[in-house]
């Protein structure tokens, strides 16, 4: 297996980067979903007002939005860090003892 030689300092940009990316995932899903949805409103309330279907899709996002908001910012962040930080640590070890 080949170590390669990151600095505390590379691992917290990637660490960091990685969180930017995902905070900016949500946020542009949170827009669009912002966007989209009063205008298909207005397109439903417009074209067919007896027909109400535009809750359809506003519902199924919704739920899509809700499950992205957990997953970053999320339910069980913390324990995810314990266990890598943990995996990490028996791995160190296993190495030392070789």
């Amino acid at each position: 297996m080949e170590t390669k030689g990151y600095t505390k300092e590379t691992l917290a940009y990637e660490k960091a980067s990685k969180r930017v990316k995902e905070l900016k995932g949500f946020y542009g899903n949170l827009t669009s979903y912002c966007l989209v949805i009063p205008f298909l409103a207005a397109l439903n309330l417009i074209t067919s007002p007896g027909h109400l279907w535009f809750y359809w899709p506003m519902l199924g996002w919704g739920i899509g939005i809700v499950a992205h908001a957990v997953n970053v910012f999320g339910i069980g962040k913390e324990w995810e860090e314990r266990k890598i930080n943990e995996l990490m640590d028996q791995e160190r070890k296993n190495t030392k003892t070789l």
